[in-house]
């Protein structure tokens, strides 16, 4: 009967979450009333009221009130009546005076005035919810501003009840209507505490969180029976809901134990009807004790995350494994339990928190120990976990790869002349970051889908090893364009989708772009030329020469085919090339630089004429004079080998200091450093970054010097000066005069990547032809498992075609050792999980 009664109850208030979470239409409306002697007249004692007090033609209120309006029906749900009250124009009592219309609302209990609102913190349904709720709650909801109050409340609840501790930015927000509602249901059951003050969040938090969203704690505080106990806290990890604040404290409620005496394929927890898996640690009589205690180690480990239960073998007759010692039952219907051999508490909590570790440890369960020959060099065959991790996870869905063609050792050179551009993928399809980049390479595929002149293709080399060692691709994955009569073009950026897309319409145009006419120059300029970039926003190189030039041209020339598919290059050399170039102040040989579709033209002189100069003047020209730094361009920057002056701002950096900043990016000292911002919000990374250079991330936004050439020195700009010109280009010089004391220094250690990357050709073995195997000889290998299980072949995420056996290598080519690299690698991908530093 106890259970059925909170099976009720729980039910009940999930019921009335829904009524509050689902609008309804006509339920409730804006109860108007002709005058406020006749709405006072009506007041009931204990009913609660929000009126709003206006002259009966006010425009004024009328977004107010269709806000007011809006709310009425959420309001209603806790029974809080919405009224309009018309004012005539001859009162001027203290709610109908000109000082009080429209500026304010007001909350009634009965007769009594609890609280006034001005009207513009009611801005929205969410504002006056939130805002009405609190005052109502105001003496059950504590609102604390320091850690001594917090810890106050904390002491007072020790052994008696639990705490909700929330905070949100600001009041009024969707994020405080649903802290608020939930208090309006569970404030009996618990202690609600709201504060708005982020220091007092970072306070509570080991972490560094982001004071910009919203954070809801839930206090354990009933468990801690000594004064000097502190009370555990389990963070809510989704967003600030409603539902999910009543999800989050049902499973805060739940057992955390269950002791189970019965077949665990029946068993049914409050953690799998709320969709989180059930760990159930297998137990017997002698060790039933330190059994109990793993469990409620592993229970708070996971709290919020699964549940756990104690499974009494000599109770439960249980036809498994006796060394098994942890089960895992899923919400999927159908799927059957899981039993698994652990080794400790550690292993249990990856289980649920990487669901890929259930099939992996069975699988390392069934395979045997490996030689120690076998383990050498075994970082250069493990692949990124995480990579890895998202192959597996992905690795039942079919890619849409009908766009990109098949080509083999027979169809691949005439494939190439098909098309004005060729965009070939070699790639090993057993390997993780392979199979990755195909998935963004079929991405682009859709994308580009119908792009007249180009053609995506892709290779194998798992299947045509001679063809990628002919191409001398040596390392996987690679892309290269190709173009009749022209050199291969070879990829080196970032592998998402993006870009991999912008590389191949430019690869498209030839580089440079040899122009006509000086009006193809103008609207090359502009960004109108040619007609297939128009649409794509790139910075324009324009190269201007006269006839008396050859040599700086033909390096220009060289220059642009490196360039390819990585920038926009034109060149102009007519007989009036010196009139197109004086018209920017510049003599030929010069560069034309159109940012901003053409808006700003500069003009540069060209003083060096050798290739390698070229490049490296075309490459610096592109780079933004302050340029936002993210993951994708970081590199571009860190080759200059110049130090950092790098402002770390918490969203975007205001008006005044990026004109500040720009001013000292310009000026004569830009030769020496890099002047950049970094976007926390836009790229996370520089809250570890942060963490790196101090204890602490520091408050924001906060201007750094960073020299990573010349002994690692971090120099934090002074907080208490503002951030203009003359303060910044004034530390820097006191930076250079050594009257500066670095905040801190970064180690020595080189950045280079966990792995390097897979150079398939230096491990070839020498070729061997392949003979019936003898006594005492190794057995054929077979094909390797691909990170997500499937045979390199037969994968479905890769649909790959079968391979066609060439008459090279039937007769031992130079690829058949290539293949055999491959189950190598594959074996020891189990080695993976033993490698946490990656």
């Amino acid at each position: 009967m106890p259970a059925q009664k909170d099976r009720l109850i729980s039910s009940l208030v999930f019921l009335l979450f829904c009524a509050c979470s689902i609008p309804r239409s006509g339920s409730a409306s804006l109860q108007q009333e002709p005058s406020p002697r006749h709405y006072f007249s009506g007041l009931e004692a204990g009913k609660t009221s929000l009126a709003f007090f206006t002259p009966s033609v006010s425009p004024g209120a009328q977004p107010f009130l269709e806000q007011i309006e809006s709310s009425a029906e959420a309001l209603q749900d806790y029974g809080i009546s919405v009224v309009k009250v018309n004012c005539p124009k001859e009162d001027v009592s203290k709610y109908c005076g000109k000082e009080n219309a429209l500026r304010k609302a007001f909350l009634f209990r009965g007769n009594r005035l609890i609280r006034e609102f001005p009207t513009d913190a009611l801005f929205d349904v969410n504002s006056v919810v939130a805002n009405v709720l609190f005052a109502l709650l105001f003496n059950e909801v504590k609102y604390v501003e320091t850690l001594a109050d917090l810890e106050h409340i904390e002491n007072v609840l020790k052994g008696k009840s639990n705490m909700v501790f929330a905070y949100v930015p600001a009041t009024g927000t969707a994020e405080h209507r649903a802290v608020m509602e939930a208090a309006f249901v569970y404030g009996t059951m618990h202690q609600f505490v709201l504060t708005t003050e982020a220091a007092l969040l970072k306070a509570t938090s080991q972490d560094d969180p982001d004071v910009s969203s919203a954070w809801l704690l839930f206090c354990h505080c009933q468990w801690a029976t000594e004064p000097a106990q502190p009370c555990r806290r389990t963070a809510l990890a989704q967003p600030l809901t409603l539902l999910n604040i009543h999800r989050h404290l049902k499973l805060m409620g739940a057992p955390l134990v269950t002791e189970v005496a019965e077949d665990p394929e029946k068993i049914s927890t409050v953690h799998l009807q709320l969709g989180l898996p059930l760990v159930f640690i297998l137990s017997q009589k002698e060790t039933y004790e330190a059994d109990r205690r793993t469990a409620e180690f592993v229970a708070w480990q996971l709290l919020g995350k699964a549940g756990v239960a104690l499974l009494s073998r000599d109770l439960v007759d249980l036809n498994v494994l006796h060394r098994s010692n942890v089960a895992i039952k899923t919400p999927d219907e159908g799927m059957p339990i899981q039993y698994l051999v652990l080794e400790d508490t550690d292993e249990v909590i990856t289980l649920v928190e990487d669901k890929n570790k259930v099939k992996q440890i069975q699988e390392d369960e069934q395979e045997e120990e490996e030689d120690e020959d076998e383990k050498e060099n075994s970082n250069q065959d493990i692949q990124d976990d995480q990579v890895v991790e998202a192959v597996s996870r992905d690795k039942k869905r079919e890619l849409p790869l009908e766009q990109i063609r098949v080509l083999t050792e027979e169809n691949f050179h005439s494939s190439l002349l098909e098309a004005a551009r060729t965009v070939v993928l070699f790639y090993a399809s057993w390997e993780a970051v392979s199979l990755a980049v195909l998935r963004s390479y079929s991405e682009v595929a859709t994308h580009l889908k119908g792009t007249p002149g180009v053609l995506l293709c892709r290779v194998n080399c798992w299947d045509w090893p001679g063809l990628c060692s002919q191409e001398n691709v040596t390392q996987f994955p690679t892309i290269r364009a190709y173009k009749e009569g022209q050199q291969s073009v070879t990829y080196g950026g970032m592998w998402a989708t993006e870009e991999l897309s912008s590389f191949i319409l430019l690869s498209q145009v030839s580089c440079p772009l040899k122009l006509a006419t000086m009006d193809e120059a103008e609207r090359y300029l502009r960004g109108e030329f040619p007609s297939e970039l128009s649409s794509h926003h790139h910075t324009s190189l324009l190269g201007v020469f006269s006839t008396a030039t050859s040599e700086a041209r033909e390096a220009f020339e060289e220059a642009g085919n490196i360039l390819s598919g990585h920038v926009r290059m034109g060149m102009y050399f007519e007989d009036d090339a010196l009139a197109l170039s004086q018209k920017y102040s510049v003599s030929p040989p010069a560069l034309l630089l159109a940012r901003s579709g053409g808006r700003s033209v500069e003009g540069i002189s060209l003083s060096k004429h050798s290739l390698q100069d070229m490049v490296q003047m075309i490459r610096y020209e592109l780079l933004d004079i302050f340029p936002e730094i993210t993951v994708s361009n970081l590199p571009q920057y860190l080759q200059l080998g110049k130090p950092f002056l790098i402002l770390f701002s918490a969203g975007d950096i205001s008006q005044v200091e990026s004109k500040e900043m720009l001013k000292v990016a310009k000026g004569s000292a830009q030769q020496k450093f890099v002047a950049c911002w970094l976007n926390l919000k836009k790229t996370p990374v520089g809250h570890g970054i942060l963490r790196t250079y101090f204890s602490t991330t520091p408050s924001l936004p906060v201007l750094l010097w960073v020299n990573l050439r010349a002994g690692g020195q971090v120099f934090r700009f002074p907080s208490e000066q503002s951030i203009t010109e003359v303060n910044i280009l004034s530390w820097l010089e006191k930076l250079q005069a050594g009257l500066e004391i670095p905040s801190s220094t970064l180690s020595e250690e080189d950045w280079k990547p966990p792995l390097p990357a897979y150079n398939f050709l230096q491990m070839m073995e020498p070729s061997v032809p392949e003979l019936s195997p003898q006594p005492g000889d190794t057995p054929v290998q077979h094909p390797p498992q691909s990170p997500g299980g499937d045979t390199a072949r037969g994968d479905t995420a890769t649909r790959e075609e079968p391979s066609q056996q060439s008459t090279a290598e039937e007769a031992g080519g130079p690829g058949r050792d290539l293949r055999g690299t491959a189950p190598r690698l594959a074996a020891r991908d189990k080695q993976g999980k033993r490698h946490s530093e990656l």
